[in-house]
């Protein structure tokens, strides 16, 4: 890959970071270091926050994903389940396109990178661990890669002979 392909793919992998975790650490609120420190201190001084966030985690494979399946007319359902994988597709194309990975990396680095994800909201109390985001954003990261792994190389990124 050319230096300045590899520079643009960079440039765009580090805003997708920057918007996976806006919308999800962050929500609709702006994203503000001061507050992390602010959780992180107020967590610290109340360690009961993550035990409380503990009792409302869900450990259970597949509970969630039922429950938004059964609810998919209602929008919050619909866009946890939809989104929670359409999230993590680019990763799965960045993963693809920057170092040829393949399906298990992608797997992993998806999950990986999901895990801290949804372990930050649990230590920072900034919304709820749940087994099936991990599961969904899993997906998502691998249907990215499938997605490139089928589909023609873009021009821009094709490796000269």
């Amino acid at each position: 890959m050319k230096r300045m392909d590899r520079k643009l793919l960079t440039l765009m992998f580090a805003v997708y970071l920057y918007i996976l975790i806006k919308i999800i650490l962050f929500k609709y609120a702006p994203v503000e270091m001061a507050f992390l420190w602010h959780q992180l201190h107020s967590v610290l001084e109340h360690p009961e926050m993550i035990e409380n966030g503990l009792a409302y985690a869900n450990f259970t494979p597949f509970f969630s994903i039922r429950q938004n399946l059964d609810h998919l007319s209602n929008t919050h359902d619909f866009v946890n389940l939809f989104g929670n994988i359409a999230l993590f597709v680019p990763l799965g194309i960045f993963i693809r396109l920057s170092a040829k990975g393949g399906l298990f990396k992608a797997l992993v680095l998806s999950l990986g990178l999901s895990f801290s994800l949804e372990g930050t909201q649990l230590l920072l109390s900034m919304g709820s661990f749940d087994v099936d985001d991990l599961i969904l954003n899993v997906l998502g990261g691998l249907i990215g890669c499938a997605i490139c792994l089928v589909a023609p190389q873009p021009v821009v990124f094709q490796k000269k002979s």
